[in-house]
Order: structure tokens, then C-alpha cells, then sequence
């Protein structure tokens, strides 16, 4: 089998689409299964205006179809609803071809934190989009309920994992971070796009002991430096120095209301720290109901009682969450896609 994925989130984007097209791609190259991405770098980008670690690429319907005819796929899978994702949809309904596609962010809610445009208009399109395809794939069961509320057709679950070789509990004895030298613990952390859509305010506005961490950039990052000076913002980390500064927090603090479900959430568990959050999608599925984390409008309290969580019950539940289960999955979805299709 040969997939082609168009996605416009791909490096140097560190988020949790591109992670998890590339762990999900990497299971299924070891599967035998060919995979070829049309990604941003291909062609010419501009910045996203007021978000310019976001690049727009300059793609035409032409272009698409000469990838397209270059790799000869049996499946395309569009990732996003960007300019790529909109010309390879473009060009599949043009041609008759099958393909699916999936819902990574909650855009109307994201949108909405930006500017004046209400929900149900940026939900409206995005059904259009979707629904033109054979199935939209989603990483939870609530997420999954939420869309079909809203009138999509074709919903796919497709979960996600976490790479518990990279990611796994690192002797806080050993780890040598000097940035953390001399912070007080307790350590609450977070991780991903320093942004308004992420809701940090809400995390770093809390009286809570010790010392925030944030790791990540984003638009927000001056501003929020500036507002809140007793936090320690760290920038981007990522592999073994991400691991280690995982394993060195207390707990992991996820203030999102927007996400559809948070990578970082399972990398945290999987390095044996517990997580406090919002009960909302995303945290309520990632969890599943296990007792790993607190999920609590109070992000104080959840915060404070997930202190008391055992770490080894962290690293357990991360176990079973695995990125070769969720490229069955994917393919799965792919084979009964094109069989619906087929009748």
C-alpha cells in the first residue's frame, strides 16, 4: 500500500500534528507500507500574520496533481485544513479520488479567541471540508460526539501514542539541567505553543508553591515573560532534554480548553508525571477515567492534589498507549474507507 498525506503543519513546527504524522508514518514504513508526504517545505510559504512561526504555503491544484502523479498512491489522507489541505481536496472531488481526512485542532474555538467570528461560522466550514471526503478521522470518543452533534458524516477514531522509549522516568539525581538549579519545588509544568488559544493565563495566574515552568514558544511568549517573571520559560526542548525536563516536574499543568486531545499529556505520564487540567476534550479522553491525573474546573486544587498521584501509575498507563496500535488504526480507516467507497 502507498499513502500520500498532504499536511500544512511540518517543520521546523513543533506541535502535536506533526508528531503524530511522523510516529504514526515511522510504524507504518515498518509495516511495509509506503508513505510520502506533501508538506509546506515543498513550496514557497509566507508567515501566518500575528502567528509567523506558522508558514502559508503558495500551492496550486496543479502542483498537488504532480506530486500526486509522481508517487502514485493508493490512498491520500489530507491532515489539515490549510492551503495544502484545501488544493489536494481541490483535486481529489476534481478527479474522483478517495480520500479521507482528519480533525487535529478545534479551529472555531481557536479562531474565536483571535477575532469576532463566531463559532458557527468557522464550524460550517469545516463540515463543508470534511464531509466532502469518505471519513474524518478524530483522536476521541468525545471528540468524535461533539462533531457528529455538529453534523459531520464519516467519523473515524484514530487515537494517539507516545514513544516510551524516548519518553520514560530519568533519575532526577543525575539529570543535569542547570536552568532548573536553585528553583523551587515543588515544579509545575507545561509544554507546547506559547499562545492565547492554550489559555496559559489561567495556569500562570494561580497562587501555587514553588516555581511554573513553561516549555515551548509561540506569539505570547514576550508578553507573558513580562506579566509573570517569577515563571521560568525555557523556549523549545526537545528529545532526551524534553524527557528529562518531564521527569523533573512534579506535575504537568495543561490549562488548554481548546485541544482535541494533547500528546504532551501521554509524554508527561510516560516520564512518571501526573497531570492536572480542565475537565474538558482532550484531558478527559487522554486520561480515560484512569487515576493518573485531576481533572477539575479548580486548576489550583487539581493542580495541589496531583501532587499526590504515584509516578509509577503514570509511567503504567503511558505503557499501554502505543504508536503502533494507533497506525492500525489508521489503516484500518484507510482499507474501510476505500471499501465504503467501492459500494
Amino acid at each position: 500500500m502507498k499513502i500520500l498525506i498532504a499536511t500544512d503543519a511540518w517543520h521546523p513546527q513543533i506541535n502535536g500534528v506533526v508528531r503524530s504524522l511522523q510516529q504514526m508514518s515511522a510504524q507504518m514504513i515498518k509495516m511495509g507500507i509506503k508513505v510520502h508526504f506533501i508538506t509546506p517545505e515543498l513550496f514557497t510559504t509566507f508567515p501566518l500574520p500575528t502567528y509567523p512561526e506558522i508558514r502559508l504555503s503558495f500551492v496550486s491544484q496543479k502542483s498537488i496533481a504532480r506530486h500526486v502523479a509522481e508517487f502514485e498512491p493508493d490512498h491520500i489522507h489530507i491532515a489539515t485544513e490549510g492551503p495544502i489541505g484545501f488544493q489536494t481536496r481541490r483535486y481529489c472531488m476534481k478527479t474522483r479520488r478517495i480520500f479521507t481526512t482528519s480533525y487535529h485542532t478545534r479551529f472555531p474555538e481557536y479562531i474565536s479567541a483571535r477575532l469576532p467570528i463566531p463559532e458557527s461560522l468557522s464550524y460550517a466550514g469545516l463540515r463543508r471540508f470534511h464531509n466532502a471526503g469518505h471519513g474524518v478521522m478524530v483522536a476521541t470518543q468525545t471528540m468524535r460526539d461533539e462533531l457528529d452533534a455538529k453534523g459531520f458524516k464519516n467519523i473515524m477514531a484514530w487515537s494517539r501514542g507516545v514513544d516510551s522509549n524516548l519518553y520514560y522516568p530519568h533519575n532526577r539525581e543525575t539529570v543535569n539541567l542547570p536552568e532548573l538549579d536553585g528553583l523551587e519545588r515543588p515544579f509545575f509544568l507545561y509544554v507546547g505553543r506559547v499562545s492565547v488559544e492554550k489559555n496559559l493565563e489561567a495556569f500562570l495566574s494561580l497562587d501555587l508553591p514553588g516555581t511554573k515552568i513553561i516549555v515551548g514558544d509561540g506569539p505570547s511568549k514576550q508578553i507573558l515573560e513580562k506579566y509573570y517573571p517569577s515563571s521560568k520559560f525555557l523556549g523549545i526542548r526537545q528529545g532526551e532534554q524534553l524527557a528529562q525536563i518531564y521527569s523533573m516536574a512534579d506535575v504537568f499543568v495543561f490549562p488548554s480548553l481548546t485541544d482535541t486531545f494533547g500528546i504532551v499529556l501521554l509524554e508527561a505520564l510516560a516520564c512518571g508525571t501526573p497531570i492536572a487540567a480542565f475537565p474538558v476534550i482532550g484531558p478527559k479522553d487522554a486520561l480515560e477515567g484512569a487515576d493518573v491525573g485531576v481533572l477539575d474546573m479548580d486548576l489550583k486544587a487539581a493542580a495541589l492534589s496531583a501532587l499526590l498521584i504515584p509516578r509509577t501509575k503514570c509511567r503504567e498507563y503511558a505503557l499501554t498507549k502505543t504508536w503502533y496500535e494507533s497506525a492500525q488504526q489508521f489503516i484500518q480507516n484507510v482499507k474501510a474507507a476505500q471499501d465504503t467507497a467501492i459500494r
